[in-house]
């Protein structure tokens, strides 16, 4: 295959919390320790990208790619409200720095699902004044490191509270006794549909490790909540839980603040967001409810947009709909280790769809698989890179694609089980190995000078 044009952002995704290792003042970590917790499993050291990013970079380097999106944690930075920590600035001064010398370009994602423990005590991300926290953070942030950034994500996913408001309302249904009939509830209290048997909560209909089984919910989400110093584990507002209008709202609100803030102190970094996009597909009699599922996933987010430099696309698979709500793929259609459906072409699709609405340039900063299978990866990565270019040749602003991700990581709630990573990791000795599908990516970079032209 040919190699994508000169300028061109190719690389590979991480996030703090599920690469680095103790990062033990953030809302997971506490979520990790209670004794009935959700998560299969806590992250303790993770796989030591934290000690080990020196060599992660190299790797990358040396496979030929040339951008490197990975999120600074918050709760290293300010582990409590009234504490800034210089020895953890200038560690994430190292890597920036490491990324330079090395040829990579950094994207910075400012928060990536996780938060401070003392944010979410005093209301998380449905009290009103994280906006002007989160601002507060990022502007100070920048003005220590904006020297060595040019792209920033404020945050990742920005979307991902409202996908999961339905899927946690119908669990909280369930554990109190009544039947989880598949209502689809929204967080405004309206319903996707008619309560359709398609509707019930379903950890594949979002793209992130998640677990919503298991007698011990309710006592981890008590446990939890007496963590935080709260006495209601409906109070428990982190990033990834349960979601008000209001508090999608306050999301938006945060992102707003925070780009400008940092556009303050650094007018010339290009400043964006992420959302999570499925392909969304139309059986005959679910062409009204797919429109109202792209409303709700995207459509709604566009005001907040517009004073944007770019807009980070995020998308693993697709997701039908027919007269009932949220229908099955094909019958024999391949599925990841998550859940959902192998496909592909699902990006091109979605960036396609995106280009219409978002007249700005755009990034693919996640897209991948989980499968053991790495040759499986090599043909995924060549074909959604197809569909990639075919988007570019349309003449769409596409100027970027991270795969997810570099390493095989903590995939929240679901633990070391789900392999993305084109790195392998022995977590025994943290000894990587880079899969062929690293190479099978690099070898799709554009050119660096001094080489001959695809």
């Amino acid at each position: 295959m040919s190699r994508f044009a000169e300028g061109f952002l190719l690389g590979a995704a991480t996030a703090a919390h599920q690469v680095e290792g103790n990062n033990v003042h953030s809302d997971y970590w506490v979520q990790e320790q209670v004794p009935h917790s959700m998560f299969c499993e806590p992250s303790l050291d993770a796989v030591d990208h934290y000690n080990r990013y020196e060599e992660d970079i190299r790797l990358m380097a040396e496979a030929g790619l040339n951008s490197y999106r990975f999120s600074i944690e918050w709760a290293r930075i300010q582990p409590e409200r009234d504490v800034w920590e210089e020895k953890e600035v200038e560690h994430y001064r190292r890597v920036l720095q490491c990324c330079h010398e090395n040829g990579i370009t950094p994207v910075v994602t400012m928060m990536h699902f996780t938060s401070p423990k003392w944010l979410i005590s005093m209301g998380g991300w449905e009290n009103p004044a994280v906006a002007g926290l989160f601002a507060e953070y990022c502007g100070r942030l920048v003005g220590e490191l904006g020297d060595q950034m040019e792209y920033v994500c404020t945050i990742n996913e920005a979307n991902m509270r409202l996908q999961l408001a339905s899927l946690m309302q119908d669990m909280m249904k369930r554990m109190a006794g009544q039947p989880g009939d598949g209502s689809g509830q929204k967080a405004d209290g309206t319903t996707k549909a008619d309560g359709g048997q398609h509707l019930g909560a379903r950890e594949s209909d979002v793209q992130v490790g998640i677990n919503l089984k298991g007698d011990n919910l309710m006592r981890g989400m008590l446990e939890s909540a007496q963590a935080f110093g709260l006495k209601n584990p409906m109070d428990v507002h982190t990033f990834v839980s349960q979601c008000t209008p209001e508090g999608d709202l306050l999301v938006m609100k945060a992102h707003e603040a925070a780009r400008d803030a940092m556009k303050e102190k650094c007018p010339h970094l290009k400043i964006g967001l992420t959302l999570s996009l499925h392909d969304l597909q139309a059986l005959p009699g679910g062409e009204a409810l797919a429109a109202r599922e792209w409303e709700e996933e995207f459509l709604h987010y566009l005001p907040f947009l517009q004073k944007d430099d770019f807009l980070g696309v995020q998308c693993y698979t697709r997701k039908f709909f027919d007269a009932n709500g949220v229908a099955e793929p094909p019958a024999g259609a391949r599925r990841t280790q998550m859940g959902y459906e192998d496909c592909p072409g699902a990006i091109g699709a979605v960036v396609r769809k995106v280009s219409k609405h978002f007249r700005g340039d755009l990034m693919v900063t996640e897209n991948g698989i989980a499968t053991a299978d790495d040759a499986r990866r090599c043909e995924f990565i060549r074909e959604a890179a197809e569909g990639l270019r075919q988007c570019i040749a349309e003449g769409i602003p596409l100027k970027g694609y991270m795969y997810w991700s570099l390493l095989d990581n903590f995939e929240w709630q679901k633990g070391y089980s789900m392999t993305f990573g084109l790195i392998g990791v022995d977590r025994t000795t943290q000894t990587r190995h880079s899969k062929e599908s690293l190479k099978v990516l690099g070898s799709l970079a554009p050119y660096k000078e001094g080489n001959d032209a695809a």
